[in-house]
């Protein structure tokens, strides 16, 4: 069970590895894009490809799905960035339980989006865990975890491709485990150590100037490269900031304190606590581009405001 490319790295790992895939769960197609076309998820479209069953149910809790997951049968569910809360007939009906991929070191940033707040919160680093599901928000017994330094350049993007390798190697140790016979490890989570990671919304993207630019930093990474963070200009549109770093400088926050066309160029902004040089935007109704791009192509006053 699953639906985004984490998933997919998962499931392809399991299929090189030769593992049993009776079948694939994942979410329903959504409209993408300007145009909104259906379009299927990661998933869907990997088994599709190599001929594996899939379901795409709008409900886990009704019949039509209780008769499906009879009819495979499985000995085994693996969940991987689902999207979906499994009943508790779902979770006891395979002899091996369902064991699911969390993108954390549990028991912190349980929830929606553990990657995305553990680079926004400036976190050192993060991990996988793999977890028996119980009825609770990723609150079952560990099997295994590993963990992964977050750099001061990482960005969602790159934890993500690490922790998805990571966890399908993790997972297909689990499962060759259970198929050895072996009794797999069980480590109750301390749940007074938890956290919550929950799903990134609109206002959770706001660049907010009179913040730090340490921490304006992390939020600019931590959305990178969707869905990616952004700020609002005096005349109300918007522009999503796709790369930036730290640096010197002080001055009201928001007010643009240099400018520099070398190379890819820059816009320096003073913020908070020091300054952000951003380095490439995407401006409302505008594709993306570097700043020295944006530089040439608007007038952008040292002292004013972008």
């Amino acid at each position: 069970m699953g639906t985004p490319e984490i998933a997919v790295t998962c499931l392809d790992r399991l299929v090189r590895g030769g593992f049993d895939v009776a079948a694939v769960v994942t979410r329903i197609d959504k409209p993408k894009g300007r145009r909104a076309i259906l379009t299927p998820p990661p998933v869907k479209v990997y088994a599709d490809e190599h001929g594996i069953p899939a379901l795409q149910p709008r409900t886990l809790r009704d019949e039509a799905f209780a008769d499906w997951l009879k009819m495979i049968d499985p000995d085994l569910i693996l969940v991987v960035a689902f999207g979906m809360i499994l009943p508790e007939n779902v979770l006891s009906y395979p002899k091996y339980g369902c064991i699911n991929v969390h993108a954390s070191l549990l028991p912190k940033y349980r929830g929606a989006a553990p990657m995305q707040r553990a680079i926004m919160d400036g976190e050192s680093e993060t991990g996988v865990t793999i977890m028996y599901m119980d009825a609770g928000l990723d609150t079952g017994d560990m099997i295994f975890c590993r963990s992964t330094p977050i750099t001061a350049t990482d960005t969602l993007e790159s934890v993500h491709d690490r922790l998805a390798e990571m966890g399908a190697e993790l997972l297909c140790r689990t499962v060759r485990e259970i198929e050895e016979g072996k009794v797999l490890p069980r480590k109750k989570q301390d749940d007074t150590k938890s956290t919550y990671a929950a799903k990134i919304e609109r206002a959770d993207a706001a660049i907010d100037f009179a913040r730090p630019a340490t921490e304006l930093d992390c939020l600019i990474r931590a959305l990178s490269p969707i869905p990616n963070a952004f700020f609002t200009r005096p005349d109300g549109t918007t522009v999503k900031v796709l790369s930036a770093r730290p640096a010197k400088g002080e001055g009201t926050p928001g007010t643009v304190l240099a400018t520099s066309l070398d190379k890819e160029g820059y816009i320096r902004v003073a913020c908070g606590v020091g300054a952000l040089d951003l380095l490439s935007i995407k401006p409302e109704g505008k594709g993306a581009m570097t700043a020295a791009e944006y530089l040439r192509g608007r007038k952008v006053t040292v002292g004013g405001t972008l």
